[in-house]
Parts: structure tokens; sequence; C-alpha cells
């Protein structure tokens, strides 16, 4: 078994399934587990590491759980950190993109300043479910003039469409460490 297969299969014993959390009919996948484990949490970092372009100048991750694996991939990549974090949260000027999750519909916003036009940018995030996440990160660095180069995420959900909605809107430099 080669290193990467051997560090996918290991993150994938790490996260576990919650039934009907955060509602009925919803299987959550809890990463706490993968978090737990040191040797599990920089599998996943690594393999994020692996998968991205290089030449990168900001690393982007969402709240909450994209920041967990989006600040040490920046760091990988001597790249700087930007969060994209729910209403209120952030001081300052802040601009805002409102989107459907698969549960509900949320908000989020970046600071006006925070990346510069023509920032190289990869976004991280532990899960694409149906992609409305991303896709509205990736509607706030085009308000900022940034260049997407690349998603990457701990765990795809194939089965809600999200990499087909994001092809939809251009986002097609995508890699998933797994994909369930």
């Amino acid at each position: 078994m080669s290193e990467a297969a051997y560090r996918r299969e290991l993150v994938g014993s790490l996260i576990h399934d919650v039934p009907d959390f955060p509602k009925p009919g919803v299987v959550f996948k809890d990463i706490t587990p993968l978090l737990a484990s040191p040797h599990g949490f920089q599998a996943a970092v690594t393999e994020l590491v692996t998968t991205a372009p290089r030449q990168i100048d900001i690393v982007v991750g969402m709240e909450a759980r994209g920041f967990i694996f989006a600040a040490p991939v920046a760091l990988a990549l001597g790249a700087g950190f930007v969060p994209v974090r729910k209403p209120g949260k952030l001081p300052g000027e802040t601009i805002s993109e409102s989107f459907e999750l698969e549960y509900g519909f949320e908000t989020l916003t970046m600071h006006r300043n925070a990346i510069p036009a023509d920032a190289r940018v990869l976004v991280v995030d532990d899960v694409l479910a149906t992609g409305g996440t991303v896709g509205a990160t990736a509607a706030l660095l085009q308000q900022m003039g940034a260049e997407l180069v690349h998603v990457s995420v701990v765990m795809e959900l194939g089965f809600l469409g999200g990499r087909a909605r994001l092809a939809e809107q251009g986002i097609d430099n995508f890699s998933a460490i797994l994909t369930v």
C-alpha cells in the first residue's frame, strides 16, 4: 500500500457517522476522532498539502471546521490564512454571501480587504456536501478579484452532488481525500 493510500485509509477510519444530527434523516460526519488522533490529523493535513497546487498566496478556510485544516495547510505551503466567518464575527468592513445548505440557509462573511486582487487562493474545508459553502466562498473571492486556484476537502459527500454544482459555477479544480 502506498503512503498516500495508507493516509487516506487512516483518515477514513477516524471519521464517524452520527445518524439524525443535526436533524432526523441527516448523517453527520464527525471529524473529532480524526482531530484527536495526532497521526490521523497529520495524515489529513499531509494529503491536503500534497494535492494542493504550488504558488498559493492565501489559503481560505470556512467557519468553523475548515479553519482547523486550512491553517496548517497554509503554514505548510508558505501561504497566508484568511478565515471566512458567519455574520457578526469579524470586526471592520465585511462582504457577505448567502447560500442554501443541505439542511438550512447560511451567510458567510470575509473582511473586504482580506485578500489582494489577483491573489492565488486555495480553499480548504472539511466536507463538501451540496457545494453551498464553497460556492459562497468562491463568490466572495470573485468580489475581491482573487483567483480561486483549487478547492481541497477532507471528505466529499458525492451523493449530494456538490462537485457538479461547483462545476456549474466554473469551479473544477477540486480534490478530496475521501469520497463517500
